[in-house]
């Protein structure tokens, strides 16, 4: 078996807007005590460390909101939770072996590199339904903020 990893693999967390992570799928190598963790059909998004691990953060909707049916909305999810460095359960260091790296995020949208391995994920999970449609996804500026007028 033979897992490609980036070779501009992410080594630290996105700390500048145009910062990105790394989209990442689950080797034949995980262990079973990992699959279930992060949970099957996960967005899982993250970054190398230098110590030959991965530092992960997921997203499996694992309480059934309607705002993240979609794979790319759960990638989203776990990745405004990485980028903000937010305080979750839904994050784990695991070993490169365990993970395969299939694209890049950012704050900007997701660039999907190996689309059959993505898809793949998907359908063993038996979530190929939520599946992107093209290997790149846009996100759409956020709404500019209102103005606040006082009452006199």
């Amino acid at each position: 078996m033979t897992v490609q990893k980036g070779q501009d693999l992410p080594l630290e967390r996105p700390d500048e807007p145009d910062g990105r992570a790394a989209l990442f799928v689950p080797t034949a190598a995980i262990k079973d005590d990992v699959l279930n963790t992060v949970r099957k059909g996960a967005a899982i998004v993250g970054f190398g460390n230098h110590d030959r691990t991965l530092t992960i953060y997921y997203e499996s909707n694992r309480f059934n909101e309607v705002t993240l049916v979609k794979w790319e909305h759960k990638a989203r999810k776990a990745f405004e939770r990485l980028f903000d460095n937010l305080p979750t359960t839904s994050k784990m260091t695991g070993k490169m072996d365990h993970f395969e790296q299939v694209g890049y995020i950012s704050n900007k949208g997701i660039t999907i590199r190996r689309m059959e391995k993505l898809r793949g994920w998907l359908e063993k999970s038996d979530a190929l339904d939520t599946a992107p449609e093209s290997d790149t996804i846009e996100w759409a500026p956020a709404p500019p903020p209102k103005k606040i007028v006082a009452d006199d």
